[in-house]
């Protein structure tokens, strides 16, 4: 079962900004930390829930143009182990019930396509403390 989450903290493992790390709180307090990711990923996602959405990295802009193409947007993001590493699914929605899912991909660029949109983020239960 999935928890919507908010991200509640987010900064680096080290000083030279190298490693990533995000803290989710769910609505009734459980926490979970996800690190070991890059940190640019991390100063962009930063960047977007600040508010600056002025550039986005080319492989997001490709993301938003095939979307665009395709006449679907981004609807929400569901993050999950499997093995030792996090993935993502994302789930788009468009015109006439055209809805894709892209299952298996990495959480931290999940998460700032999320942040870039403003959609909701939805975290396995399982990994909530």
């Amino acid at each position: 079962m999935f928890v919507k989450v908010e991200i509640t903290n987010i900064g680096y493992m080290d000083e030279s900004g190298k490693e990533g790390f995000i803290e989710f709180t769910s609505e009734d307090g459980k926490k979970f930390m996800m690190n070991a990711f890059s940190g640019e990923v991390s100063y962009h996602i930063s960047r977007f829930m600040s508010g600056d959405r002025s550039s986005i990295p080319t492989i997001y802009n490709m993301v938003e143009e095939l979307a665009n193409m395709l006449g679907v947007e981004l609807e929400k993001v569901e993050i999950y182990e499997r093995g030792n590493v996090l993935r993502a699914n994302l789930y788009f929605i468009g015109r006439g019930n055209k809805n894709i899912t892209l299952k298996n991909y990495r959480a931290s660029d999940a998460i700032a396509l999320a942040t870039f949109y403003n959609m909701p983020i939805y975290l396995d239960e399982s990994l909530l403390m």
